[in-house]
């Protein structure tokens, strides 16, 4: 059997809320949609869902996360990356691009290799975010200063040459040498390039959007804020309807006021992602971000003996129920920051809608937007 029916479901992405609606889909896909008890009226020999009357959405994509189940991205074994996308998927990100820190040029290329081979047997790992090492010091967060580097043209190719088509996205802070430069050679070859943890004013931050640059890594976090005669890096992506702008929706990264602000004058445009580390889906305690101690406590994570945030212990069913209950965001706009919006900016034109071609892997919510069950394509039999 291959293909399920959902039914009596409140389908909710990024065209809206559709009370007592039901999905099939087939082979992966989804086949054909609509309301009611019309689908009593399909062929017979489907697997048939009852929903209840709960959310239906598509399945989340992270944009930017470095681990989770007590695992690392960064240095974790083949089978210790697994269990990390496994936490998330449990939470419903169902597509991960998986984030690496500042490191060596040579460990990164081992990273991207290891990450390409992972992907032939774990369709949900996208690729890789490479959050380093193209960043500005004065802003490098929870990244090795000794690791940062200014971009140039041997060490982008050395990268795109180890990645194999599996880099995903870059982030780079555009004022560094060479960094223009960068940005365009990335974005030519397929790469996603976010200005990020960087030190930009507004012009040099509008500059790499001109120069191919789509998204801005965790607004508001290791960057200058909006002046009022200095708007920077977050008021350059905001004025910049090509830009993405991605979201940290943990109570602690950014304001609620702040996060409103962004959904008001960037619509559609904000993704929310996790920015998880190793303790997403565990408890307080001691971990390692790549090369740097970071101590969790009481669910926030810090670079050691430091006020400094390292991450999240963030999953994005959390990120949309603070969304919708924290933030007070319409459901259809909050499910389409995790589905739709970064769908968009990979190029994945058949995830992160409930429409007929679109991917079938759904997800059922429970009442307070927790991950009630992952729906992923059925094997045939």
């Amino acid at each position: 059997m291959t293909a399920r029916i959902v039914h009596s479901a409140t389908l909710t992405d990024a065209d809206g809320v559709r009370p007592s609606g039901w999905v099939r889909s087939e082979g992966g896909r989804i086949t054909a949609v609509g309301d009611g008890d019309g689908w009593r009226r399909l062929p017979s020999g489907a697997d048939v869902i009852d929903a209840g009357g709960r959310r239906v959405v598509p399945g989340f994509l992270d944009l930017h996360g470095h681990g989770g189940g007590g695992f690392s991205y960064d240095t974790g074994t083949s089978s210790e990356i697994l269990a990390g996308v496994a936490l998330h998927r449990r939470h419903g990100t169902t597509g991960a691009v998986l984030s690496l820190v500042a490191a060596s040029v040579g460990l990164l290329e081992e990273r991207l290799r290891l990450v390409a081979a992972l992907r032939a047997v774990e369709p949900g790992i996208l690729g890789v975010h490479l959050e380093g090492p193209f960043l500005a010091p004065s802003r490098r967060g929870a990244h090795d200063p000794a690791r940062l580097i200014a971009p140039d043209s041997s060490t982008v190719d050395r990268l795109l040459e180890a990645a194999a088509g599996n880099l995903r996205s870059v982030t780079i802070a555009p004022e560094l040498p060479g960094a223009l430069d960068a940005v365009e050679r990335f974005s030519a070859a397929g790469v996603v390039v976010a200005v990020g943890h960087t030190d930009a004013d507004y012009d040099t931050a509008r500059a790499a959007f001109d120069r191919g640059a789509r998204l801005l890594t965790h607004a508001f976090n290791a960057m200058p804020g909006i002046g009022s005669r200095a708007p920077g890096p977050i008021g350059a992506a905001i004025d910049d309807g090509r830009v993405v702008l991605e979201l940290i929706l943990d109570g602690r990264h950014v304001h609620p006021s702040s996060a409103r602000m962004l959904f008001a004058l960037a619509p559609g445009r904000v993704a929310l992602v996790t920015d998880a580390m190793a303790a997403a889906g565990g408890g307080d305690g001691d971990y390692r971000l790549g090369p740097l101690d970071v101590e969790v406590r009481d669910g926030g994570a810090h670079l050691a003996g430091t006020a400094t945030l390292a991450g999240s212990t963030l999953t994005q069913d959390a990120a949309l129920r603070y969304a919708v209950e924290e933030l007070g965001e319409d459901p259809a706009a909050a499910v389409a920051a995790l589905t739709a919006t970064p769908a968009g900016l990979l190029g994945l034109a058949d995830r992160g809608r409930i429409g007929v071609g679109q991917d079938a892997r759904l997800l059922i919510l429970d009442a307070d937007w927790r991950t009630e069950r992952v729906l992923e394509p059925v094997s045939g039999r």
